[in-house]
């Protein structure tokens, strides 16, 4: 495995709404970067300067937020009536975060699942995602797709034809347990969208078959032992990072675990020593 030229960040989805306490442990445990919960980047709407003064308090700097149909109970892509509330969510964000110097939307898909998209739904999706990844790019943002577990956008047929018809300006964050969940093979998948991969989430699976729906997502959270600190699931790293050096991906490797079965200090510790022991990519310098 070569050395990867891209840099770490952390996800503050594992502190839930202790928002101050996720950058302050993040920092902590020598993250320079982080990726926070929309809801608390818009909470600084107009008052960018004050989320900037809370990064540099901590010395860390915005990788970039999750957003997409997100943050809106049944939003989802496909769904004509939704688009201009996707697009306006996403740009309100993309004013936010560019204020702040980061570059990256993580466009999550609509939740629940509700079985395969059909190749309308695939199609209003492109529209909704093309006009928003336009927009966003305006203020320097990149729109990047994120196929999830449990959501409108979960299968690897899904997102070969989603990525077909969305324009140039349409980027990917691949996610490696959402994608090895679903049955995908993450390193073909890296090299076969090589053009759009521009953020990632690293992320393991717990060892057990979590591609079957989750309860617990049906009401908007994650199951609890679907997804666990890096190292301790099944995924297999090195060939991944290989494949990002492969295509020369140099951005965010944004280290993820939706919930602690310790604590967040402490989960994000057990990631952090296997990101810097086991995949030799410095998180504290």
């Amino acid at each position: 495995m070569s050395a990867f030229k891209g840099k770490v960040a952390v996800h503050g989805i594992t502190w839930g709404d202790k928002f101050e306490k996720s950058f302050e442990e993040a920092a902590l445990l020598g993250y320079k970067a982080i990726e926070p919960w929309p809801s608390f980047v818009l909470g600084f709407e107009n008052r960018e300067s004050e989320l900037q003064q809370l990064l540099d308090r901590y010395g860390l700097a915005l990788a970039g937020v999750y957003g997409g149909a997100s943050g809106e109970a049944g939003r989802c892509f496909a769904d004509p009536a939704k688009q201009q509330s996707i697009i306006d969510f996403n740009v309100r964000l993309a004013q936010i975060i560019s204020k702040c110097g980061a570059g990256h939307i993580v466009f999550g898909p609509g939740a629940p699942r509700k079985g395969t998209m059909t190749p309308e739904q695939l199609k209003q999706a492109a529209i909704t995602i093309n006009e928003s990844a336009k927009r966003t790019l305006e203020f320097g943002v990149k729109s990047c797709v994120h196929p999830h577990l449990w959501t409108e956008l979960q299968d690897e047929n899904e997102l070969d034809e989603l990525l077909a018809l969305c324009d140039a300006e349409v980027f990917f964050a691949p996610d490696t347990a959402h994608l090895s969940g679903a049955g995908m093979d993450v390193v073909s998948v890296i090299r076969r969208h090589k053009e759009r991969v521009a953020y990632v989430h690293l992320k393991d699976l717990a060892p057990r078959d979590a591609s079957v729906e989750a309860a617990t997502m049906l009401l908007g959270n994650e199951a609890l032992l679907d997804f666990c600190e890096l190292g301790t699931g099944v995924i297999d790293f090195p060939p991944i990072i290989d494949a990002l050096n492969e295509i020369g991906y140099e951005g965010w490797l944004t280290v993820e675990i939706d919930y602690s079965l310790h604590t967040p200090l402490r989960s994000l510790e057990i990631c952090r020593d296997f990101v810097e022991q086991e995949l030799k990519i410095p998180v504290r310098s």
